[in-house]
């Protein structure tokens, strides 16, 4: 999985960091290596969210919480491989440059090495382009909740990475992953980060 590199400080987190860190955590491990069992595991345990948040977030966790309860790690796997492996052309794409209409001169990774730059973070999957999901969203996992000694990014930050590099590509990316013939356990992975993704993108327009 795409890591960043923080520069480290002491701060204190809110709730509210901390669960959308949470959040983009969770998202960024879904698309960065299969569901193991563990994980598995932590999910089918989980209790629901909180009655008075958003609806659809909270029947998409739940969907999500029970899915994960009926699926086992190979199985897990097996749809992994299905959508996002194989030789050539994977079923889904897991690159937000498939969903943006990306050129080879303007392509996004291009942007998203200088907006991490900026931010003081650096991304260490050599073998992984800069606009794997997994690493958009442990970018804006380490911009919103901070990381051990760093204090999360200020809201103007966090907000022009958002909507620079998550927020054209990543519903579209969801859309076609809710679809694809293969998605079992990924087709509530893909309800969990549309709402989420969606909750993000009117809360930026709301600040």
């Amino acid at each position: 999985m795409a890591t960043m590199s923080p520069i480290r400080m002491e701060h204190a987190l809110a709730a509210e960091e901390a669960a959308r860190g949470d959040f983009y955590a969770l998202l960024g491990r879904f698309f960065s290596r299969p569901p193991d069992g563990q994980l598995l595991a932590s999910l089918a345990a989980a209790g629901p969210l909180p009655d008075d948040g958003r609806a659809d977030l909270a029947h998409a966790w739940r969907d999500l919480t029970a899915a994960a309860s009926a699926m086992d790690q190979p199985a897990a796997e097996d749809e992994y491989d299905a959508l996002f492996g194989g030789v050539g052309k994977a079923a889904v794409s897991i690159y937000s440059g498939a969903y943006s209409g990306a050129t080879a001169v303007e392509h996004p990774r291009v942007r998203i090495q200088r907006d991490l730059a900026a931010a003081g973070l650096a991304h260490h999957a050599p073998t992984e382009p800069e606009d794997h999901f997994a690493a958009l969203f442990d970018a804006m996992r380490v911009l919103a909740a901070g990381s051990p000694g760093r204090a999360p990014a200020p809201l103007a930050q966090q907000r022009a990475f958002f909507e620079s590099h998550v927020k054209p590509a990543a519903p579209k990316f969801f859309k076609v992953l809710a679809a694809a013939p293969a998605s079992n356990f990924y087709r509530r992975v893909a309800a969990l980060g549309q709402a989420f993704v969606q909750l993000e993108a009117e809360s930026f327009s709301l600040d």
